[in-house]
């Protein structure tokens, strides 16, 4: 993600607006206790589990696919994955491949993972051509209350393998239409899962909701276990789906992919047979009817903010009134608020309160260099379309 800039606004309505998106929040979730037990248009995924023996087994359908692009199955397993060859880097929407590696995101890993940032360059803030409003005021992120799971159950952190290593973005478990109260879809930024036109689909995209849920310090998870860090598991997507507007013009800056930089994951528990969403106890809709800004009093957004001065292992918020952002009037306009969050934020969630219920309206895709305001999509018809069909057709798998 990621993203630089201003505007003023009464610190007192900030706050109480804040109070009550909080609240919002809460109510969703149930609290249940974490355990190490418990495309439009033609998205593809893998999935994979192990058998009783204890050892991985790839799908043969899986297995064919990785064989179709020279990709040596065993050797995929055993550290295969890590070889970014242009050729092999898979990058078409039905393309995507992600079999589970078991134990590779140890509490270590994850905690060592780096911020996935995606800054607004000066060409693109040179394109304003459309409707954009003047740059919102910073306003500081601030630490969401502990323990996660009773505060803001369905936020969690993606974890994912690029060529630059481990890496981290945010996402928010949301409800499945056709799965009611047995959701596993995980809303995200594009760019957390796949490269955009230069690239292809990042691997070992991993997802843990409540992410160290107590809010420990680094001196206090320098031995913890995974039980402390990922309370309800680690969940590894089976499938995944972004725009093909991301895939074919999202780049390190945004690109003309940042108004299509979004994501859906459908996954699976390392571990255990429950949903997610029965798991973790929540999950959100999602708003599709993509409001105008000028319409919305208040939008927050969630996510583990890494890039200093944060370190990625605890969850902040911010909250404001949105604006308009216009990369090129060709492009839809994209949420603006203030905000102070870095990378790694990413992908997370942003959130409105209609009548009293909290939704899913946008996530964070881009943001300044100076990391005073986040940008995020609008959820449209599009965006809707790639939700549905992850529904129907993966989301029962």
């Amino acid at each position: 993600m990621r993203s630089a800039h201003r505007s003023s606004r009464g610190r007192r309505r900030t706050v109480l607006a804040a109070t009550g998106l909080v609240a919002a929040l809460v109510l969703t979730a149930t609290a249940c206790n974490g355990s190490d037990d418990d495309k439009a248009g033609g998205r593809a995924g893998a999935s994979q589990a192990a058998g009783d023996d204890g050892k991985v087994h790839i799908p043969d359908d899986i297995k064919d696919k990785l064989k179709k692009h020279g990709v040596d199955v065993d050797k995929w397993q055993n550290g295969g994955w890590k070889n970014w060859d242009k050729d092999k880097w898979l990058s078409e929407a039905k393309d995507f491949v992600n079999p589970v590696i078991q134990g590779l995101w140890k509490p270590e890993r994850m905690k060592s993972a780096k911020e996935a940032n995606k800054t607004l360059s000066t060409k693109d803030a040179a394109a304003d051509q459309g409707v954009s409003d003047p740059e919102p005021q910073p306003v500081k992120a601030v630490a969401e209350k502990t323990p996660y799971h009773r505060n803001a159950a369905p936020v969690g952190k993606v974890f994912f393998d690029s060529p630059e290593g481990a890496m981290v973005c945010s996402g928010t478990v949301i409800k499945d239409v056709n799965h009611p109260g047995k959701s596993n879809l995980v809303w995200t930024a594009g760019h957390c899962v796949h490269a955009g036109k230069e690239g292809g689909w990042y691997r070992n995209i991993a997802f843990v909701p409540s992410y160290n849920d107590l809010g420990k310090p680094e001196s206090e998870l320098a031995n913890a276990t995974t039980s402390e860090v990922a309370p309800y598991g680690t969940w590894w997507a089976d499938w995944a789906s972004t725009s093909n507007e991301w895939i074919q013009g999202g780049s390190e800056s945004g690109g003309s992919g940042a108004p299509y930089d979004y994501a859906v994951l459908h996954v699976k528990p390392e571990s255990g047979a429950k949903s997610l969403e029965e798991t973790v106890g929540a999950a959100l809709d999602v708003d599709f009817s993509a409001p105008s800004a000028t319409v919305v009093s208040t939008m927050g957004a969630w996510g583990y903010p890494a890039a200093p001065p944060f370190n990625g292992l605890k969850m902040f918020k911010c909250l404001d009134r949105p604006g308009r952002l216009s990369l090129s009037s060709s492009l839809p306009t994209m949420y603006r608020i203030g905000c102070t969050m870095t990378g790694g934020s990413s992908g997370g969630g942003w959130f409105r309160v209609v009548n009293g219920r909290t939704e899913l309206v946008s996530n964070t895709s881009i943001g300044p260099t100076n990391n005073t305001w986040l940008a995020g999509p609008q959820l449209g018809p599009e965006a809707q379309a790639l939700y549905e069909s992850m529904s129907k057709t993966y989301g029962g798998r």
